[in-house]
């Protein structure tokens, strides 16, 4: 639980970084790297809200979505001019 705890305040952090990085340089990359973090955050909260268990296929989807946003963002950067 410990461990879920810090990722979830982690996750956050960098969701507001994200947003932060957007509004402030109109980042789409930063804004998917806070979006995919958010995602993160909230699967981590349905953990630790004991909820694992019964939303375990929500949470693969809710990963998936996380990872995709995180590779959309990596793609975004790295075809950059």
């Amino acid at each position: 639980m410990t461990i879920t705890l810090i990722n979830l305040i982690l996750a956050a952090v960098v969701l507001i970084l994200g947003i932060w990085a957007y509004v402030r340089k109109q980042s789409k990359a930063g804004l998917l790297v806070g979006i995919a973090f958010g995602l993160f955050a909230v699967a981590h909260l349905l953990t630790l809200l004991g909820m694992a268990d019964t939303l375990n296929t929500l949470l693969i989807v809710i990963r998936i979505l996380g990872y995709v946003a995180a590779m959309a963002a990596v793609y975004r950067l790295g075809t950059q001019r």
